[in-house]
């Protein structure tokens, strides 16, 4: 797989006849490694040893409903009080960061309501924080460390 931006870590890779796995810490099974999972995974253990966020507030892949439509976000982080802190769009390192993926990941936001975003294809990476009394986002250099509350 193709090198990314992200700090090394350890990964753990099955194979069967079919295609290869690696291990998802957060969802505790294989998951079949595709270039998109390759940045997911990749983006796990950086939020993980790097931003120091304990496994129990990152959930992956899950579905919500936007508009009656059925969504599924990348990686997302709560606070120790339940509401939401950080929501994570992870792309294919052939992908381009373009505005449509800024879009998706904010449509996800009017639903999930974080403070922080994150877009990222493992090449780059793009952070920001949502400004609720002027509506906007204000881009940031990085995201913040995990800090207990």
């Amino acid at each position: 797989m193709q090198k990314l931006n992200f700090p090394p870590f350890d990964y753990r890779f099955k194979s069967t006849e079919n295609n290869t796995s690696i291990f998802d810490v957060i969802r505790k099974k294989f998951v079949v490694l595709q270039p998109e999972e390759w940045v997911r995974q990749h983006c796990i253990h950086f939020l993980l040893k790097e931003k120091k966020y304990p496994k129990s507030l990152i959930n992956v892949e899950k579905e919500l409903y936007i508009n009656g439509l059925k969504k599924r976000y990348d990686i997302v982080i709560y606070n120790n009080n339940g509401s939401l802190h950080l929501i994570v769009e992870c792309k294919a390192p052939s992908i381009r960061i373009s505005q449509k993926t800024f879009d998706q990941i904010a449509q996800y936001n009017l639903a999930l309501d974080a403070s922080f975003l994150m877009v990222t294809n493992g090449i780059n990476h793009y952070y920001c924080q949502i400004d609720n009394n002027l509506e906007k986002y204000v881009f940031l250099k990085d995201i913040p460390n995990y800090q207990s509350k």
